[in-house]
């Protein structure tokens, strides 16, 4: 049974505040304010996104999941992971 046939995502450009996905027929942009694990990252480690499901992206690099819904709104998804604070920082 052969599955759902997803197109392929692609980063068409980075830049100081962020980059750029073209998937389908839409062009997103993440911005490092929105999502800052993705800061400090390598263009290589950007560049190397999966598309699992039509609504998800992984970058297995940097372990990174997203809902596409949390790019094309980020606003309503305002909880951001802290990546400054530790895990022995967080618990005590």
């Amino acid at each position: 049974m052969p599955g759902t046939v997803i197109s392929p995502v692609e980063v068409s450009g980075v830049t100081r505040n962020g980059f750029w996905l073209l998937l389908d027929d839409e062009e997103l942009f993440i911005a490092f304010t929105d999502f800052p694990w993705f800061r400090a990252a390598t263009v290589a480690s950007l560049f190397n996104v999966e598309r699992p499901q039509p609504h998800h992206l992984y970058w297995p690099e940097l372990d990174v999941d997203l809902a596409l819904e949390s790019i094309r709104h980020p606003d309503a998804f305002p909880l951001i992971a802290d990546v400054g604070v530790s895990v022995s920082a967080v618990h005590g």
